[in-house]
């Protein structure tokens, strides 16, 4: 549910890295792998999925591999996170109505609903590029 597993981890590294190269710099995937400690075939995955949403590019061939999608300042760490982990939800009563058969009148829901709240009010609030530059 809201638990950073070890493909979040691996995907937040993944794509700092790719924050930390130079505009332009086309990295293979082996070069990011190495550099952040990653498992090859586990990052590779996880840039296949990063890929279908937009966060980043990538080329075949002679000079290909993997390239930011689009500026490190317009990508979130909310974005990055939920692209290998799905929606952040602290309890599965926020998965909609009829989930829980407890959500008509359950007192702790608005909790929940608060703390996603915050936690992707947090996760929103800060930029690949901030973690980049740190």
């Amino acid at each position: 549910m809201m638990e950073l597993t070890r493909k979040g981890e691996y995907a937040i590294r993944g794509i700092v890295y790719l924050a930390q190269q130079p505009a332009g710099k086309v990295s293979l995937i082996s070069e990011i792998a190495q550099a952040t400690e990653v498992p090859q075939t586990f990052l590779a995955k996880i840039f296949q999925s990063f890929a279908k949403l937009g966060l980043i590019n990538s080329s075949r061939g002679t000079g290909g591999g993997f390239i930011l999608g689009r500026p490190a300042s317009s990508i979130t760490l909310r974005q990055v996170v939920e692209a290998v982990e799905g929606p952040i939800m602290p309890n599965r009563c926020l998965l909609g109505t009829g989930s829980c058969e407890r959500d008509g009148h359950c007192r702790v829901h608005p909790v929940w609903k608060t703390v996603q709240s915050h936690v992707v009010g947090i996760l929103d609030g800060v930029t690949i590029e901030e973690l980049a530059s740190k």
